[in-house]
């Protein structure tokens, strides 16, 4: 069996992909289910975060695993599979554990070093195995993850190379000042009670606002975490709890707004934040496009009007039908269109006056169209462009005004509406602009130290997998000595029925000794070759050897699969 990782991240796919190929718990669990139950697969784990969703198996077909994975990932995440196939990447055996030890140690993170990702790890280890869809490679694979991730935050500076994703989100909204500062005395709402959610309170509450409350479709999460807010030692923030109905009035109330729920739909509509604003300074809470207009006629200065503006009152020619970027010389401009609508608007744009042409009953031949439309594009090449979808004359740009609401959205799919960063008096922050932000994020030096520790602890898990697989050959090996040396010593005792127990213990003693001494040179060698690259085929060479039964050798390792499951498992 090899190990074999299908998956989608922020690096390979754009948000709007992400957002829609997200999974709920429920489809993470199917998914797991469906996975051992295809053919290839004997084991299986999901790694679902808010920037990336990854599905590891152990499969014993390259080809049909890449297959089977992919249609599963496209089935549960509702994204149909030629839609999603050119975001998805694919790694295999050593390269499937070097990919899985840089996510555990914050390299693969949109911030760089971030440690949440190592709580999400260990959360997906725990759901394969409540499943119990995780035998013993997947087993040692997320544990060893964990244990790298961790080394590496010990022995390195990672951790000066990021922050958390919250941390990063914060930053961003205070447009780079210091976020203690910023956010000292600000009252703050946080929606949703989860892992993300709390780590985004309690970094709001060490750096210092006033106020902390907390809404959650169950009150009694809710409860809990302002409780533990409130009782914490470093901090002296208020903290209390209400239910998801009360966000409208406490949006109107708080400073910051941080979201992170696992809802299908929006949490936070535009209209919602509009409203919030306006409740906040007393004033509608426009789109910028409104604010720059406002701005320019407060400058003295009337922009051109677009279409449908009073000033095309008179205008013959109905621009709401018309398609954006029309213009009397291109034919998609005359198409469906007679040629006295187009004359009698040549005339009006021209300044000049709307002829008074009597329409034809029926439509103009060809003739009079061709003629009409001639002295239209005569009079637009005399007068030039025809403004019927005009643009205003290029204005400097306005400042927008300072935001009195500040919205960060970390939830995948998104929690609040995109349209609110067109919102002046707000400023959103989600993960499409958090990953837009990062990309320009300094790297420390400690990540070169960080690559040598992953690429270190990828090929002493090589070698242990390696070995590994060996094992049960070695045990199968042994047990055969053992029952050869048994049937031997029966015989014996058949031939010399006297022979007391001393002597015949010491007799037994003996044989023992003589086998265990002839195997152990080889099998220590053999467990040593096998550890190397390339050292799969001794196991096959052991077992021709000494004619091993293939299915004694398979009952040793379906047992050790089931031993160390448990034992991973832990208390019930």
């Amino acid at each position: 069996m090899s190990l074999l990782v299908v998956g989608l991240s922020h690096r390979s796919a754009p948000v709007s992909v992400l957002e829609r190929a997200s999974l709920n718990a429920d489809a993470q669990l199917k998914l797991l289910q469906d996975t051992v139950a295809a053919e290839p697969a004997a084991e299986a784990a999901v790694l679902a975060t808010c920037n990336r969703i990854e599905l590891y198996a152990d499969v014993d077909k390259f080809h049909a695993g890449v297959a089977e994975l992919s249609t599963l990932l496209a089935q549960h995440s509702r994204v149909g599979l030629e839609e999603l196939t050119p975001h998805l990447y694919v790694h295999y055996e050593d390269r499937a554990v070097h990919h899985l030890f840089s996510v555990a140690c914050g390299l693969d993170s949109m911030v760089v070093g971030e440690g949440q990702i190592l709580g999400q790890i260990k959360d997906s280890l725990a759901r394969a195995q409540d499943l119990h869809t995780a035998g013993r490679l997947l087993n040692d694979l997320f544990q060893q993850a964990l244990r790298v991730g961790k080394r590496a935050h010990s022995e390195t500076g990672i951790d000066r190379a990021g922050q958390s994703l919250v941390t990063f989100g914060l930053e961003q909204l205070s447009a780079g000042a210091d976020v203690q500062r910023w956010a000292r005395g600000k009252k703050a709402l946080v929606i949703g009670a989860g892992s993300m959610s709390s780590l985004a309170a309690a970094t709001l509450a060490r750096s210092g606002v006033a106020e902390i409350v907390v809404a959650n479709r169950t009150f009694e999460r809710a409860e809990r975490l302002a409780q533990i807010l409130s009782e914490g030692d470093d901090t002296d923030v208020l903290a209390r709890a209400v239910p998801m109905d009360s966000v409208p009035v406490e949006l109107t109330r708080a400073d910051v707004a941080v979201s992170c729920t696992g809802a299908t739909g929006l949490v936070l509509t535009a209209d919602a934040v509009a409203a919030a604003v306006e409740g906040r300074t007393g004033a509608p809470a426009v789109e910028d496009t409104a604010v720059r207009e406002t701005a320019v006629r407060e400058a003295g200065e009337t922009p051109l009007p677009g279409a449908g503006s009073a000033a095309d009152e008179n205008c013959p020619l109905d621009l709401s039908s018309v398609p954006s970027g029309f213009s009397v010389m291109g034919e998609a401009a005359v198409a469906g269109m007679d040629a006295a609508t187009l004359e009698q608007h040549g005339a009006w744009a021209a300044g000049g006056t709307v002829v008074d042409r009597p329409r034809e009953t029926g439509r103009p031949g060809p003739e009079a169209d061709a003629e009409l439309i001639g002295a239209l594009a005569a009079t637009a090449t005399r007068v030039g462009r025809v403004p019927e979808r005009r643009r205003p004359e290029p204005v400097a740009e306005v400042p927008r005004p300072e935001p009195v609401l500040f919205v960060l959205d970390l939830a995948m799919p998104r929690d609040v509406d995109a349209a609110v960063h067109r919102l002046a008096g707000a400023r959103l922050v989600d993960i499409e602009s958090l990953a837009d932000a990062s990309a320009d994020a300094p790297m420390a030096a400690d990540v070169d130290m960080v690559r040598r520790i992953v690429a270190d602890e990828v090929a002493a898990f090589g070698a242990a997998q390696r070995a590994a697989r060996i094992t049960p050959t070695v045990v199968a090996l042994r047990s055969m000595a053992a029952e050869v040396v048994a049937g031997e010593i029966a015989r014996l005792e058949g031939r010399l029925p006297r022979l007391d127990d001393k002597h015949r213990a010491e007799i037994t003693q003996t044989v023992k000794r003589v086998v265990d001494k002839l195997l152990h040179a080889p099998t220590v060698r053999v467990k040593q070759l096998a550890a190397e690259p390339g050292g799969a085929g001794y196991a096959d060479a052991l077992r021709t050897l000494f004619d091993l039964d293939q299915e004694t050798v398979a009952s040793v390792s379906r047992a050790g699969n089931s031993t160390t499951t448990e034992k991973n498992r832990g208390p019930a």
